[in-house]
């Protein structure tokens, strides 16, 4: 065990990812400035609705935000440029983990991984060369790392990608469907619109994407095969970003290649200056009980996440309730017709509320569809009455359409939302199941 995660190696695929990984989550920082998503997501709505237990978590009032996310940006460089690189990194894993939980009206699981890799970074020696640190301070320099730095990323991807494929596994991406349903946003795509719509390539895509998600790792973990696996990658990842248009995550994705390849020659075609480390030193730190300990706890629950649906009852395409952190991705298409019914309890009389004064577009979608979501405007409605002076009941008519089959009704109507406590372990009874 020592030899396998302590053992030294090359470090230029750490090196080269850090600064890769710093320009992107700059880049991923200005471009929610620039490109609107901020002013949309953050500042125009009347609220957000966030992670259940962060509702204390708001935006910054006006366009602080804008502030905000260009200090991230900032840090991002920083990152880049190897800049006091544990404090900047720890700074913009804490900013962006907040951004993350204070909305959910624009919730990706790539925003889930970049937080989770912001943190990893934090703990791996990513500016011992090649940064501005190891200038100012030609002590910290190095040209090895620990064996276990390339491994926290191959066991990440790993989990990530093998869930990705065994989510894939049900009828409705089987048959084509759901891939028929996603192209369809497509079809005014220039060259490659009409190529979308095609019956064979949704095949095509429902199955390669579980091959993909399902053998990549492997792959690129074999030497033989490795080269092939990396081709395959690149068009993987950037047919998702021209047709998908996800930002900076398929760029990132193809980064971590650089801890799949041989040290020499991410060091030669990237760092030709480097010194290249081959002495296979093993270097066993004091602390490697600590550290040993918090890896294993961090990756059993990032396998145990993705199987809490199993636990809940009902359809969890249907539920939603476990469907977040457990990298289940674009796997159905959902719709629907919601109703909600505020009643003043003092008088029993009927309260007319319209949504979109309340609510964005893109949150009414979330509000229609997403049970935690129904919750937490239900409980908006309610503080917000509260604060006339009226305690309300609020009854929600919900009918959700997945991958564009017959509605099912969704919420008991019977059921006073706004009244009812939310359970993180346990099935919503409110919620009715396909059961």
């Amino acid at each position: 065990m020592n030899k396998f995660l302590f053992k030294h190696i090359d470090n230029s695929g750490l090196i080269v990812f850090r600064i890769i990984f710093g320009l992107l989550c700059a880049l991923e920082a200005f471009g929610a400035i620039f490109t609107g998503w901020i002013r949309r997501t953050l500042i125009e709505p009347e609220f957000t609705f966030s992670f259940i237990g962060f509702e204390w978590l708001q935006p910054l009032p006006g366009n602080w935000m804008y502030v905000y996310y260009f200090i991230m940006g900032l840090l991002g460089l920083c990152i880049m440029l190897g800049y006091k690189y544990r404090f900047t990194m720890l700074m913009f894993a804490l900013m962006w983990t907040a951004t993350y939980l204070m909305q959910k009206s624009s919730y990706n699981n790539h925003y889930y991984l970049l937080m989770l890799l912001s943190y990893l970074m934090v703990f791996l020696p990513a500016n011992r060369y090649a940064s501005l640190d190891a200038k100012l301070n030609p002590s910290l320099k190095q040209i090895s790392m620990p064996s276990w730095c390339k491994w926290v990323f191959v066991l990440q991807l790993f989990i990530l990608y093998t869930y990705a494929s065994l989510a894939k596994f049900y009828p409705d991406w089987l048959d084509g469907s759901v891939m028929e349903i996603l192209m369809r946003s497509k079809s005014n795509y220039f060259i490659i619109g009409e190529l979308l719509q095609q019956q064979t390539v949704h095949y095509m895509l429902a199955y390669g994407g579980i091959l993909f998600d399902g053998l990549i790792i492997p792959l690129l973990l074999f030497k033989p095969t490795r080269k092939y696996a990396f081709f395959a990658s690149t068009f993987f990842h950037l047919f998702n970003s021209i047709v998908f248009q996800i930002g900076i995550f398929p760029y990132m994705s193809l980064a971590f290649s650089l801890f799949f390849f041989e040290p020499k020659i991410v060091r030669n075609i990237f760092l030709k200056k480097k010194d290249f480390y081959d002495a296979n030193e093993i270097s066993v730190p004091n602390h490697r009980i600590l550290l040993i300990s918090l890896f294993s706890i961090y990756f059993i629950v990032q396998v145990a996440l993705p199987l809490r649906h199993h636990f809940f009852k009902g359809d969890v395409l249907l539920t939603e309730e476990g469907h977040r952190l457990s990298w289940r991705m674009m796997l159905r298409a959902k719709s629907g017709r919601t109703t909600y019914s505020v009643i003043d309890a003092e008088t029993n009389l009927g309260i007319k509320i319209r949504l979109d004064d309340y609510l964005t577009k893109k949150q009414q979608r979330g509000a229609s569809t997403k049970p935690d979501v129904i919750w937490q405007f239900a409980q908006h409605l309610k503080q917000d009455y509260a604060k006339k002076g009226k305690t309300i009941k609020v009854y929600v008519n919900a009918f959700v359409s997945i991958n564009g089959k017959a509605s099912k009704r969704l919420i008991d109507p019977k059921v006073d939302i706004a009244n009812e406590e939310w359970h993180h372990f346990k099935h919503q009874d409110w919620i009715l199941t396909s059961d």
